[in-house]
């Protein structure tokens, strides 16, 4: 059991995973805001020798370095690669500190949020219509940008809706080809999709001005991504073109800096992640908790 363990920040627990909390440590502080900067984190921290954080909040070398007692940092939220993650994990692990992190918890919110919005573009639902006339899903050329979890979910449901999937991915999906998927390299699969959707890790940038040209125009962009998975500058120009429209659900996948991306009339952005459901919360709460057991059973 740890001595004290702190969430830095909302951590999206339900109020019976909170409860549990008090399994795992003998004090437990819940922080319901998010902390201004570095020297705020460390004051929260303080004596813990566990810690939680979500996404919007990151613990640096710098804060490492000046919590000693620290054993445990539990990310309640994904972890999908150790350059992306939003706690340096080479120098916690330096220091002896266990650093565990959750995923594939908020993907099927993310797949309605993507067919919700595919469909009211086609249609003209309460928004502009993409072509002349009205669409269906069935024969759409889609394309799938990253095929992990989320992005193998959404090819899977736009395939069941009959739309013709093709797929970029680091590696191939035998079986993901062997249900009737194609595997594209990414600049033939920009140009032949009409709808393509991003579904990247935190920090990846594939698509650049070359790859927009090779995509060319009259096409609709998703991008499912935490971050941008496009360079800011490229999407504007591309959008400037005003046949192109481009979806994500946050304002953090837009990734531009002034705002020009997001005020575009062929942008569409809920300004809501759209992983963030009740469902969700559940899972996640279940996943931040078994990392917990995990890290107590390590210190017996």
């Amino acid at each position: 059991m740890f001595q004290k363990l702190v969430a830095i920040e909302p951590v999206s627990l339900v109020i019976e995973a909170e409860k549990k909390l008090y399994d795992y440590a003998r004090e437990v502080v819940l922080y319901p805001d998010i902390p201004a900067d570095d020297e705020a984190i460390i004051r929260r921290i303080g004596d813990a020798d566990a810690v939680l954080l979500s996404y919007t909040s990151r613990i640096s070398k710098y804060v490492l370095a000046h919590c000693e007692k620290v054993r445990y940092i539990g990310m309640c939220c994904s972890l999908y690669s150790e350059e992306s993650a939003n706690v340096d994990i080479a120098f916690a692990r330096e220091r002896g500190i266990q650093v565990l992190g959750i995923r594939d918890y908020g993907d099927r919110g993310v797949v309605e949020f993507v067919l919700c919005e595919l469909v009211r573009l086609l249609h003209g639902f309460d928004r502009p219509m993409w072509r002349l006339l009205p669409e269906e899903i069935t024969g759409l050329k889609v394309g799938i940008v990253g095929l992990g979890v989320s992005g193998g979910m959404i090819a899977d449901a736009l395939q069941y809706m009959g739309a013709e999937v093709s797929y970029y991915s680091r590696s191939r999906k035998e079986e993901k080809e062997q249900a009737g998927m194609s595997y594209r390299p990414l600049k033939e699969l920009l140009a032949h999709c009409d709808v393509v959707f991003t579904c990247l890790n935190k920090n990846v940038i594939l698509l650049k001005a070359e790859e927009f040209a090779a995509m060319g125009n009259g096409k609709i962009l998703f991008n499912t991504s935490i971050g941008p998975s496009h360079d800011p500058a490229a999407l504007a120009d591309w959008l400037s073109h005003g046949d192109n429209f481009f979806v994500c659900d946050t304002a953090a996948a837009a990734g531009d800096a002034d705002g020009s991306i997001l005020r575009h009339p062929n942008t569409i952005c809920a300004n809501v992640s759209a992983g963030r459901t009740r469902q969700a919360f559940g899972l996640l709460s279940q996943k931040v908790l078994a990392n917990l057991e995990t890290a107590v059973k390590a210190l017996s």
